[in-house]
C-alpha cells in the first residue's frame, strides 16, 4: 500500500473502537495489512457453518445483514453499519460462522488479518475488554440496539456536562426539615412505623441514649427488609435500619450536601451539630427538599405560575423550566415524562395569558360578546405535547357561532384576545410562527362553522396546500376554554372522513414524501444548499415521517383524545397485534429523535432542528441510524394499506 492509502485506512479505523484504543504506531501496522474488499448487492460474504476466515471485518461503506434460514426464508438477525466490527469469532478459537453474511447494498469492507491483531489482543486490555463485552452480551456485531432505551438515553448526554449539577450551582443555603422524626435503639419497627404514619413522612432517624444518630429507616426499608422477608413487627429498629448513618454538618453548603447524596446513592441525609454521628441531630435533607429549595420542581414551577400575573415573572419561571428540562435530559429521565411536564408548564402559561387578555379587553365589549364560549387551541408539536423547546408558536381560536349582526364584533373581540395572548407568549420567550399559523391571524380565529368548512375543504379537496394544513391542524388540542366546541370539531372531522375515505390515501401519499433519511451507502441525507448545507434536518427527515404516519393511522382507527406521537404508537400496538413490534419501535425511535433535538437545541441555543452528522459520536450515529429503520417499514405498511400507488400526482 502507498502511504496515502495507509493513512486513509488509519483515519477511518481510528474513528471506531477498538481501533481508537491503539497508538498511532500500532494502528499503522494494522492499516498496512488491511485488505479492501467489494461485495455487490445480494452477494454473500460467508455462509453459516463455513470455517472462519483468517481475518475479521470492518464495514467501510454500505450495509451487511447477518441472516439465518428459518422456515425456508432468510431472517435478519443483525445488521452492520459503518464502522461495525463483525466476523470476530475468528479471534476466539476460529469457530465456524454462526450466521450468513449478506450484502444488502453494494458494500466496501476492510478485512483485518487475525494474525496482525493477535499480539494487540493479548497486550491491550482495552481491546480485549471491548471484544469480551460484545461476546458477553451475545452480540455478533458490536453495536447499540434501539430497544436498549436506557442506553439510548445515556448516549446523547454531553460528556462535557456535569450531569445535572449545573442546575444546582452556587453556595446558597438549602431549605430542609429541622423537625427530625426519631425513635430510640430498642424500639420496635411497629412503633417506628406508627410514628411515620402519624407525621406523614417517609423516614425516621434512630438515636442512642445521647441523642446521636445511629441509623435511619425509610419506607423502602420497610418494604424490602421487613415485609419482603416476612419479619414480625416486634423486630427492633436496629435490625432494620441502615447503619452507620451518613451525616453532614448543619452549616454545609448545598453543593457539598447534594454531592454527598449523589455519591452515596441516598435519598435522605442527616445533618448534625458537628457533621459526625457523634453529635446531636439538627435536621434532615431529602431529595425532595433538593428540588423544592432550588425552585425547579415541576410542582413548584407550576404553583409559581398559578400564583402570578406578572409577565416578567412568568418568563423567568419558563426559563427555570428550561433548566429543569436540561437536568432531565442529562439525567436520562423518560421523554414521556419530560414532555408531559414541559407541556403542562406551557399550558399554564397559555391559560394565564388568556385570562390576562380577557381582563384587559372585557371591559371594552358588551357582556353578550365577552360571554361567547370559545377555545384556545394548540396545534402542531405543542398540540401533540412534544414542544420541549420554545420554538415557533402554532395555535388557533374557535368560538361559538353567533347571529350575523354580532359576528364582526365577536371577531374583533377574539382578535384582540388572540393578539394579546401571542404578545405574552413572545414575552415569555416563544417565537412567532413564520407562516402565521397563530390565533392572532384572523384566518385562524373563527367561529365553529368556519372551522367545519375549513376541515371539509381540506378533506374533500386534498391538494398539496390542504394536506399541509391537515398535518398542522389535525393535531389540535384544547388548552383553554369550552370543551364542547372542540368535541364538535373532532366529530366533524371523523364524519367527513367517513364519507370521503379516499382522503386517507391522499394523506398517506403525502406521508411518503420524506423517504428514510439514509442515502447511498447508508450516509445521512443532508441539506445540499442554503444556511444549513451539509446538516441533517432531524424534523423533516426523521420526526415528520413518524408523526405523519401515527396521525394517519390514528385517523383511520377513529381514535379520539391521543395526540402525542409515541402514545399514538402505543395505542396502535394494542389495536394491531400484527404490527405491535413495529409500532413500539417507531415510538421508541420518535422519543430518541425528540431527545436528540432537545439536547442539540439547548446546547446551541436554537431549535435543534439541523444537526451536523460529523458532530455525533460513533455510538450516537449508529443509534440514530438504527432508529431510522421503523420509518422505512412504516412507509411500506402505509403504501400497501392505503394503495398510494393508485393516487395520481
Amino acid at each position: 500500500m502507498s502511504n496515502v492509502i495507509v493513512n486513509r485506512v488509519k483515519e477511518f479505523l481510528f474513528r471506531f473502537p477498538p481501533f481508537s484504543f491503539l497508538s498511532d504506531e500500532l494502528l499503522e501496522s494494522v492499516a498496512k495489512e488491511v485488505e479492501l474488499m467489494y461485495y455487490a448487492k445480494g452477494e454473500y460474504m460467508f455462509h453459516k457453518g463455513d470455517p472462519a476466515k483468517p481475518h475479521f471485518f470492518v464495514l467501510k461503506e454500505g450495509s451487511i445483514n447477518l441472516t439465518e434460514e428459518e422456515d425456508g426464508k432468510q431472517q435478519i438477525r443483525d445488521y452492520c453499519d459503518e464502522g461495525d466490527v463483525f466476523g470476530v469469532l475468528a479471534l476466539l478459537g476460529k469457530r465456524p460462522y454462526v450466521l450468513n453474511g449478506f450484502a444488502a447494498e453494494d458494500s466496501l469492507v476492510y478485512a483485518v488479518p487475525v494474525a496482525v491483531f493477535d499480539k494487540i489482543l493479548k497486550e491491550n486490555s482495552q481491546v480485549s475488554l471491548y471484544f469480551a463485552a460484545g461476546f458477553a452480551a451475545g452480540q455478533v456485531v458490536i453495536r447499540t440496539d434501539l430497544s436498549q432505551s436506557q442506553k439510548a438515553r445515556s448516549l446523547f448526554r454531553d460528556p462535557s456536562t456535569d450531569h445535572g449539577l449545573s442546575v444546582f450551582s452556587g453556595k446558597g443555603k438549602i431549605n430542609f426539615s429541622k423537625q427530625v422524626l426519631h425513635c430510640n435503639l430498642g424500639d420496635t419497627v411497629r412503633h417506628a412505623a406508627q410514628l411515620m404514619q402519624e407525621k406523614g413522612v417517609g423516614s425516621i432517624a434512630i438515636l442512642n441514649h445521647e441523642g446521636f444518630p445511629q441509623g435511619i429507616i425509610t419506607d423502602k426499608d420497610f418494604r424490602n427488609r421487613l415485609v419482603a422477608k416476612g419479619l414480625p413487627y416486634s423486630t427492633t429498629v436496629e435490625e432494620l435500619m441502615t447503619s452507620p448513618v451518613i451525616t453532614m454538618h448543619i452549616e454545609s453548603d448545598f453543593p457539598s450536601l447534594y454531592l454527598t447524596m449523589i455519591k452515596n446513592r441516598i435519598h435522605h441525609l442527616i445533618l448534625t451539630e458537628d457533621g459526625t454521628d457523634q453529635s446531636k441531630v439538627m435536621g434532615i435533607l431529602s431529595d425532595h427538599d433538593v428540588f423544592l429549595s432550588q425552585g425547579n420542581s415541576p410542582a413548584v414551577l407550576i404553583n409559581a405560575l398559578m400564583n402570578t400575573w406578572n409577565i416578567q415573572e412568568m418568563a423567568s419561571i419558563r426559563n427555570r423550566a428550561e433548566a429543569l428540562l436540561q437536568y432531565y435530559l442529562e439525567n436520562e429521565v423518560s421523554i414521556d415524562f419530560v414532555s408531559s411536564i414541559i407541556s403542562e408548564v406551557n399550558d399554564v402559561i397559555i391559560q394565564r395569558a388568556v385570562v390576562l387578555a380577557k381582563k384587559k379587553y372585557d371591559s371594552a365589549y358588551p357582556e353578550e360578546i365577552t360571554q361567547i364560549p370559545f377555545s384556545f387551541l394548540s396545534l402542531g408539536s405543542e398540540g401533540r405535547q412534544e414542544q420541549l423547546l420554545r420554538t415557533d408558536l402554532d395555535n388557533a381560536l374557535v368560538f361559538e357561532d353567533v347571529p350575523e349582526e354580532k359576528l364582526n364584533q365577536a371577531k374583533a373581540y377574539f382578535g384582540e384576545i388572540a393578539q394579546e395572548v401571542i404578545n405574552i407568549l413572545v414575552s415569555c420567550g416563544f417565537h412567532t410562527c413564520p407562516s402565521e399559523v397563530m390565533a392572532s391571524n384572523p384566518k385562524w380565529c373563527q367561529p365553529l362553522s368556519v372551522w367545519k368548512d375549513y376541515f371539509s375543504h381540506w378533506i374533500n379537496l386534498p391538494d398539496q396546500k390542504s394536506l399541509l394544513n391537515a398535518t398542522i391542524f389535525f393535531d389540535f388540542r384544547r388548552v383553554y376554554g369550552n370543551k364542547t366546541l372542540v368535541e364538535k370539531m373532532t366529530d366533524h372531522v371523523y364524519q367527513t372522513i367517513e364519507v370521503r375515505k379516499t382522503f386517507l390515501s391522499f394523506l398517506a401519499k403525502n406521508a411518503l414524501q420524506n423517504p428514510p433519511p439514509l442515502g447511498f451507502f447508508r450516509n445521512f441525507i443532508v441539506e445540499n444548499s442554503g444556511d444549513h448545507q451539509d446538516k441533517f434536518d432531524i424534523k423533516l427527515r426523521a420526526m415528520m415521517p413518524l408523526a405523519d404516519a401515527a396521525r394517519l393511522l390514528v385517523l383511520s382507527h377513529r381514535i379520539v383524545g391521543i395526540n402525542n406521537t409515541f402514545r399514538r404508537f402505543e395505542k396502535l400496538a394494542e389495536l394491531e397485534p400484527k404490527h405491535k413490534e413495529l409500532f413500539l419501535e417507531a415510538g421508541k425511535a420518535y422519543e430518541i429523535f425528540m431527545r436528540l433535538r432537545a439536547i442539540e437545541g439547548i446546547g446551541n441555543g436554537n431549535s435543534g432542528r439541523f444537526i451536523s452528522p460529523g458532530s455525533l459520536g460513533k455510538l450516537q450515529r449508529q443509534l440514530l441510524k438504527n432508529a431510522f429503520s421503523p420509518i422505512h417499514q412504516l412507509q411500506e405498511v402505509l403504501a400497501i394499506r392505503f394503495q398510494t400507488d393508485l393516487i395520481q400526482d
